[in-house]
């Protein structure tokens, strides 16, 4: 099992920066891959950037709608990150952390909402 909380959501003028963070508890040492999903009410979660730590697929993809302004990392190993920048009005969506574990388990934090708007 595993757990996650995220953090660092909130209200955000165009143009500007966020650092979502997302802590992991327990069998940290069982996973394969990690990232953010956000989801917007009447559309489905959409995977925003992902990181594969493990096996030759072993590192980081993002949606072609956040490619060069957002950045996810793996601070330690309890922790990731996801820093966006130049955010837009369209990346106002509930966001949530992931990860998969070698079984093939996944798991979610709560979410945190991140809203851009002037």
């Amino acid at each position: 099992q595993v757990q996650l909380v995220e953090s660092g959501g909130g209200l955000v003028q165009p143009g500007g920066s966020l650092r979502l963070s997302c802590v992991l508890s327990g069998d940290i040492f069982s996973l394969s891959r990690m990232g953010w999903y956000r989801q917007t009410p009447g559309k489905e979660r959409e995977l925003v950037a992902g990181m594969t730590t493990r096996g030759p697929d072993r590192g980081t993809d993002y949606a072609d709608s956040v490619k060069g302004r957002f950045t996810i990392s793996r601070v330690n190993v309890h922790k990731v990150s996801l820093q966006m920048n130049s955010l837009k009005a369209e990346d106002t969506a509930v966001y949530y952390c992931f990860t998969d574990d070698l079984s093939g388990n996944r798991y979610w934090g709560q979410g945190t909402q991140v809203t851009v708007s002037s």
